[in-house]
């Protein structure tokens, strides 16, 4: 296992690192997002007591067995969600991760150079970068990412992973990947102020390719990156629909 030390100089980087965005200093977020767990589930009421027959009345005759009712048939997204299994997106034993990140919900995940970038679920690549591109000081584009994969989830969740030193031979768009498969390397290419480290976002599809502001990320992903690190099996499809709904895909 590497040194503490370690930990401890990424978690320094954190605090040095404005969080992927232009070179001009990005304001971080005022306050921390506060979460809501989507599945959190109502409590029903007491059922009421039935009402006592009075006393010397004739017991009332039991109404004929009805035919059973037909199973309720699963929803195609509730069997997917239940279908499928959730990795913390580094295979490190040394990471860092904040719930804060500037101008729009992501996370930049801090790790050493090299490590394995791996499939958050089992999903079909959508894009990958294989080239780095950027040049600093130009506004914010799609180049900021450097080499980047993003995946299309069994979930309907897009997952997306950037900065990487190196794209996995044979990841490409349309090959199926399964949870943990091995995407990348970490690194530090495109706008990653020189720190090594994973910008990782959340969304849904949307149009798939080319819509980079959306595929930057929309969701926090904290809540859920930290359920995963724990081998835990949090799901951010009920957040991503509905920022979908309320926002009609534009970031």
């Amino acid at each position: 296992m590497r040194s503490l030390r370690t930990l401890t100089g990424l978690t320094i980087a954190a605090v040095c690192l404005a969080g992927c965005g232009s070179t001009n200093g990005s304001a971080t977020p005022a306050s921390t997002p506060q979460f809501v767990d989507p599945a959190a589930q109502a409590s029903s009421a007491d059922p009421a007591a039935a009402p006592s027959a009075p006393a010397g009345a004739a017991p009332a005759p039991s109404a004929s067995p009805s035919a059973p009712a037909s199973p309720v048939k699963p929803s195609a997204s509730a069997t997917a969600a239940a279908d499928v299994e959730y990795v913390f997106p580094v295979d490190a034993s040394n990471v860092d991760w904040h719930d804060t990140h500037s101008k729009y919900p992501a996370t930049d995940i801090f790790v050493n150079c090299g490590s394995p970038f791996v499939a958050t679920t089992s999903g079909r690549v959508l894009e990958v970068s294989l080239t780095d591109t950027y040049v600093e000081g130009k506004p914010d584009g799609p180049a900021n990412g450097g080499l980047s994969v993003s995946i299309l989830g069994d979930d309907g969740v897009r997952y997306y992973g950037s900065h990487l030193s190196k794209v996995q031979s044979g990841i490409r768009a349309g090959v199926r990947v399964k949870a943990g498969q091995l995407l990348g390397l970490t690194g530090k290419t495109g706008n990653a102020n020189d720190v090594c480290h994973l910008h990782y976002g959340i969304s849904p599809p949307c149009a798939k390719t080319g819509d980079w502001k959306v595929r930057r990320g929309v969701v926090w992903p904290y809540t859920y990156l930290a359920s995963w690190r724990k081998d835990g099996q949090k799901s951010p499809v009920a957040s991503v629909a509905t920022w979908k709904r309320k926002n009609n895909c534009q970031a």
